[in-house]
């Protein structure tokens, strides 16, 4: 599938798309800053057990994925975008000065639920609003750039707080309210420096977007993205996979956030021109070529342990990510119609949300029963079904789509 035109092909993107790549840069890094300790923190200052840890992790993330439907729902019903989007960023704003005043666990369970609430307020609606705001053939591009400074985030987050932990001598409270500013940073960009086009007058909006006519009136090619969107994401799992076969393979302690390190670079540097390339060829052909990629980095993270074949997993792995997560957003903007995008990145993340999950229970009921070598191994062959399943899903996805 293409969806080029001469005419865009040469258009310029707007200015508001990189704004938004720069509002999800800077509230990453703020996160990124805060969730890079907070594990710690919570078990050597405040006293926390592991299991309360994992609790908190998983309501945090099933919060954010649940909102995500209705926060992209109700930008469809009230025909704006901005709006929807900046409250979420403005809820995350609010609870980063939170986590280094939190008295108890109690306090710190709250802000991370706060801000993830924030977090699946504006992920449907932002990404709608990309869709609006981007030319029809630079979809991609667009959200590759997005994609590949969010990722920017997701790398330098972490580092800043590397650095400040050095700096401060282990000062978690510290590093805590250094996070805070690029966080207010961020809310300030998208309050004042977005823009977002008037909603077009012929467009009837959606009555009640979470119904089953509204469903089928995504369509069946929507819905086929949204087939190939959870193929992919049952081929993989939790990065947290990633560090736990660093640690494995004897990386000091002190290195083992180099991996995630490693991995987001490789992504933030591949993103922006695997969507540029999406403009101009046809998508499945790249989503193929990551499912390559994963498999690839299955292989090598399997059977390669020493620090080499660790590092040229963790390589492949973010070239995966890089070749396929912008690519997937461009897609459901291409299916659906327009009234229905942020109802539709609000399934389309909720589907993918609940396949992350059981791809990742499932990859660590496999290393309790056979090690890292049957993991990563059942991930390759994971791999290659999903690249059967996406070819057969993507050949009719591009006929429906002529």
């Amino acid at each position: 599938m293409t969806t080029t035109t001469p005419k865009a092909a040469h258009a310029r993107l707007p200015k508001e798309i990189w704004v938004l790549g720069f509002v999800s840069m800077l509230m990453d890094i703020s996160s990124e800053m805060i969730h890079a300790l907070l594990p710690v923190y919570l078990v050597t200052v405040l006293g926390a057990s592991t299991l309360a840890v994992g609790f908190i992790e998983g309501i945090a993330e099933a919060t954010a994925a649940i909102t995500k439907i209705f926060s992209g729902a109700l930008s469809d019903w009230l025909g704006r975008r901005k709006q929807l989007a900046a409250l979420g960023y403005g809820l995350a704003a609010l609870t980063k000065p939170l986590f280094p005043l939190a008295p108890s666990v109690g306090w710190l369970v709250a802000a991370r639920f706060i801000d993830r609430v924030g977090k699946g307020i504006r992920g449907a609606p932002r990404d709608a609003l990309i869709a609006d705001i981007s030319p029809m053939g630079l979809r991609g591009a667009s959200f590759g750039l997005r994609q590949s400074l969010d990722t920017i985030g997701a790398f330098v987050g972490p580092l800043a707080a590397i650095g400040l932990m050095w700096w401060t001598s282990d000062h978690f409270v510290a590093v805590f309210w250094a996070a805070v500013l690029p966080a207010f940073l961020s809310f300030g960009l998208i309050t004042f420096a977005v823009n977002e086009p008037e909603p077009d007058a012929s467009r009837e909006r959606a009555s009640n977007p979470l119904n089953v006519a509204a469903m089928r009136q995504l369509g069946p090619v929507y819905w086929r993205v949204v087939a190939v969107g959870v193929v992919f994401t049952l081929a993989r799992f939790s990065e947290a996979f990633l560090i736990l076969r660093a640690q494995n393979i004897g990386l000091n302690a002190m290195w083992v956030p180099a991996v995630l390190v490693l991995m987001n670079i490789t992504y933030a540097l591949s993103a922006y021109p695997a969507g540029v390339l999406s403009d101009r060829i046809n998508r499945t052909a790249l989503l193929a070529l990551g499912l390559i990629l994963l498999a690839g980095a299955d292989l090598a993270l399997a059977l390669l342990p020493h620090l080499a074949g660790l590092a040229l997993g963790v390589v492949l792995w973010g070239l995966h990510m890089g070749l396929t997560q912008g690519l997937l957003s461009a897609l459901v903007a291409d299916t659906a119609p327009p009234a229905l995008r942020g109802t539709a990145f609000g399934y389309f993340n909720l589907f993918t949300g609940l396949a992350m999950l059981a791809a990742s229970v499932i990859a660590g009921a496999l290393w309790d029963a056979y090690g890292p070598v049957g993991t990563f191994l059942a991930g390759l062959g994971f791999a290659l079904a999903a690249l059967v399943g996406l070819l057969t899903v993507g050949n009719g996805l591009a006929m429906e789509n002529k």
